[in-house]
């Protein structure tokens, strides 16, 4: 039986320059055009563009993105949505004679690719639909409450402010009557996949000055008009887009809009210390991942040689 094609999958930590290690791939005359499958949860969302930084107009005239802007604010996306939509994504990218390379920081996705899906129920709508409204409702710690009482050992492993996984831990327990902490995550990768997979890094100061400046630009670019304006679109707090960093924070700290210079930068240092955190479990999780290939982020060089052969083949 034939082997099954590499597949790149290039991870790191937000701010880490992700996108511009594929710019650096994508101008590389030698390999075909790339097609980026985002692993990125928030890209997912439409109209959220400056507080999720997804890649530019100029960068996705470069190479051709998926997974970009496939669904509403007040919806969902899973890793088990992803991971269906990656394996359909490969082998329609590779039939167009361009190379595939899934990309994005967050984690599980990666996982769920590599190592397929724990035999969890699939989301049900109108339960998530009502978890949701008593989020919004009773607020995450009443959540929390009820999680530490049906499974304590995810309620020990999620993080604090960690709406979505909590929910999703709740929806579980109420689907199937099992606490997810019950359902294991396969230990072997999927038989029919070849990952390839390249870590990029930076020391864990550079990293966070980077995340500073990268709120700061954000600021720059208007991300408050971008939540003032999703707001007179209909979408509420408690929805799924705005409960990710770099909207829930001005909830948490400002309520509803015209927000003051003082609550502006109450946020705006919220938003940096939250992604800061992020960055950590981030790295952490992708240490964990099977035969990662570190690169320093800035290393172009060792980034092609590791990563053309991949692409070529």
């Amino acid at each position: 039986m034939d082997r099954p094609t590499p597949t790149l999958l290039l991870v790191g930590p937000t701010a880490v320059g992700k996108t511009a290690a594929l710019d650096a791939l994508a101008a590389h005359s030698t390999i075909p055009c790339l097609e980026i499958i985002s692993a990125d949860s928030r890209h997912v969302y439409q109209t959220m563009n400056i507080g999720t930084a997804k890649p530019s107009v100029q960068e996705q005239a470069r190479a051709r993105y998926h997974l970009i802007d496939v669904i509403s604010p007040r919806e969902s996306w899973d890793v088990g949505q992803f991971v269906e939509a990656a394996d359909a994504l490969i082998p329609q990218v590779r039939s167009g004679g361009a190379a595939p390379v899934i990309c994005g920081g967050t984690a599980f996705y990666h996982q769920g690719y590599i190592f397929g899906l724990p035999g969890t129920p699939r989301v049900e709508p109108d339960l998530r639909r009502r978890l949701e409204e008593r989020l919004h409702r009773e607020g995450l710690e009443a959540l929390r409450r009820e999680l530490r009482e049906v499974d304590p050992a995810s309620d020990q492993r999620i993080a604090a402010n960690d709406r979505y996984r909590v929910l999703r831990a709740l929806e579980v327990y109420h689907t199937s009557g099992h606490p997810l902490s019950s359902y294991g995550v396969p230990s072997t990768p999927r038989s029919g996949i070849a990952p390839v997979v390249v870590g990029l890094y930076r020391p864990r100061e550079e990293l966070y000055r980077r995340i500073a400046e990268r709120v700061e630009r954000m600021f720059e670019e208007g991300l408050p008009g971008e939540v003032t304006g999703l707001l007179e679109l209909g979408y509420l707090p408690s929805d799924p887009g705005l409960q990710t960093i770099g909207y829930r924070e001005f909830f948490q700290v400002g309520g509803a809009p015209p927000w003051s210079e003082a609550v502006l930068e109450q946020v705006r240092n919220l938003i940096a210390r939250n992604t800061r955190r992020y960055a950590k479990r981030q790295e952490t999780f992708f240490r964990r991942l099977p035969g990662v290939q570190w690169i320093h982020a800035d290393d172009e060089q060792r980034l092609r040689e590791t990563c053309l052969p991949v692409l070529d083949t």
